[in-house]
């Protein structure tokens, strides 16, 4: 029996020795195969971490091998840096004696953080190499990344304390906090920061504060940049201009531009990625006034609080992909002409607990993918309201509008006190003709057949060139052609001529799609 267990111990051994099979490296001779001969990772800010780009690299000879150096050109000095299989190497700078086997692959990530100042200072752009090996086996792959300067607007940190600025109230009465500072007239670095200029972007982390008395007036052409969780907020007193112009091409180069930080196409329609803009209670003491501001990407773009003394115009604006409303209102007073708003996680619109509102030539339009979301909602009441639970709606009146999207019913009108004044004028409406559109408790205010008997179209196609892509400019066959009236806006959003009898309803003029 003691012989069997040696005798099984001993071929074991030999199974598992014949199975073994030790690697064995050679020196690479050059002849790595690369995902990309150049890496361009999009523009960054000056001093702002840029995304993850990756390289793949391929050892397709037949020869398990090890390469020598695998390092970026500018060694510890570059601005890049890198991982090897998972490998940070020397400070993810140098990386020694890299084994890749036959046929196999490994992969490269790569980031950056660069200055306007590491950039060459003719054309912005910070560059290096990738290195593999060296002298007759020298491989490279090229690194390229635009440096973009800015005007930086962040909360200071004393002691470790990030300053805050007030943004209401909590349940028990005290003051809610969130981070941000106020606006300065002579900062160090940017100078008057009540006046955003044109030559070069703007970028804010937490929230930008403009306090009583003051007024933030943002120039046509400019563009503002909001880090994650940041946004504006305009206080009691304060007021915001934005003064933006028609623009004659795709360049939006009259154009207030509002979005994230993220430059890299992979965020340019990705919702949610900043805060809003909140105009609380007691701002707009020298009238509101937004123009030609396009917005995209915010949790809420723009969010308006109990303005009715004093009205704010919207005016030949765009705002897309907001992750939860576009334009949220709690008892406020707005004007909005030409105002384009499309796709976003609850409502385009939602006025609520009551207001004063006057639209005229707006396309509100919603295709986010779920079965919950609407174009427009109004309430004359706000669940959970202090110290009132609803307010009159003086009016919300909508004249040679369009209000569509994907779900079979893009409208609900919800009452709860006496006064709830609402109209509906020369508009396209899609609605849900049946009962169960219908609240018992909120009766839902214009059915079908009425919009239809006030001069209205229900449910007909408006058209549009490509609602994923934020284009809502309507088509020759659409049903808004020629069916608005005089509602005193003689110019669309671009600036073309509206004139009877070919008014059209929503923020623009038809145009005729190019054919397929």
């Amino acid at each position: 029996m003691r012989k069997l267990i040696i005798l099984f111990f001993v071929g074991l051994a030999i199974t598992v020795s014949s199975c073994r099979q030790d690697f064995v490296f050679q020196a690479s001779k050059g002849a790595l195969t690369f995902s990309r001969d150049t890496i361009y990772l999009d523009t960054v800010f000056t001093n702002i971490g840029s995304s993850t780009y990756t390289l793949k690299v391929y050892n397709k000879s037949n020869t398990d091998i090890k390469i020598p150096t695998i390092k970026l050109g500018k060694g510890a000095t570059s601005k890049y840096r890198m991982t090897v299989d998972g490998m940070t190497g020397e400070n993810n700078k140098i990386f020694h004696d890299v084994e890749l086997l036959a046929k196999d692959s490994m992969y490269i990530f790569i980031e950056t953080t660069a200055g306007i100042t590491d950039a060459n200072p003719s054309n912005f752009l910070y560059t290096d190499q990738i290195q593999f090996d060296s002298g007759a086996n020298f491989q490279k792959v090229e690194l390229v990344t635009l440096i973009q300067d800015a005007y930086f607007v962040f909360p200071n940190k004393t002691n470790g304390v990030v300053e805050s600025i007030p943004i209401g109230f909590n349940t028990d009465g005290t003051v809610l906090q969130t981070n941000g500072r106020n606006l300065s007239d002579n900062h160090p670095d940017n100078g008057n920061e009540y006046l955003f200029k044109t030559d070069k972007p703007y970028v804010i982390y937490g929230y930008a504060s403009v306090p009583n008395t003051k007024t933030l007036t943002i120039s046509k052409g400019a563009r503002v940049h909001f880090h994650a969780d940041s946004g504006l907020v305009i206080q009691q007193g304060g007021t915001l201009h934005i003064e933006g112009e028609t623009s004659t091409t795709p360049a939006l180069e009259n154009e207030v531009i509002f979005e994230g930080d993220r430059l890299e196409p992979d965020f340019e329609d990705i919702p949610g990625q900043w805060g809003t803009v909140y105009l609380r209670q007691g701002s707009g003491t020298n009238n509101h006034k937004i123009k030609n501001l396009t917005l995209k990407n915010a949790v809420i773009g723009l969010l308006v609080e109990n303005n009715v003394g004093s009205a704010m115009t919207i005016e030949n604006t765009q705002i897309y992909n907001c992750s939860n409303y576009g334009l949220f209102s709690v008892n406020g007073s707005i004007v909005g002409k030409n105002t384009v708003i499309n796709s976003c996680g609850q409502f385009c619109l939602a006025a609520v607990l009551g207001g004063n509102y006057n639209f005229k030539h707006c396309t509100f339009n919603n295709n986010w993918s779920s079965s919950k979301q609407l174009a427009v909602y109004v309430s004359d009441y706000l669940k959970d309201a202090l110290p009132v639970d609803n307010l009159p709606l003086i009016q919300a009146n909508f004249t040679n509008c369009i209000i569509y999207g994907s779900n079979s019913n893009e409208i609900i009108l919800e009452k709860k006190g006496t006064l709830f004044n609402s109209t509906f004028q020369n508009c396209l409406v899609k609605i849900n003709v049946s009962p169960s559109s219908v609240s018992v408790a909120n009766p839902l205010l214009y059915d079908a057949i009425r919009l239809e008997q006030n001069g209205n179209k229900i449910n007909q196609n408006p058209d549009f060139l490509n609602v994923n892509k934020n284009k809502l400019i309507i088509g020759a066959v659409s049903a808004a052609n020629g069916f608005g009236i005089d509602a005193g806006v003689p110019l669309d959003i671009l600036g073309i001529q509206r004139t009877l009898p070919n008014i059209d309803l929503g923020a623009y003029q038809h145009i005729t799609f190019p054919s397929n």
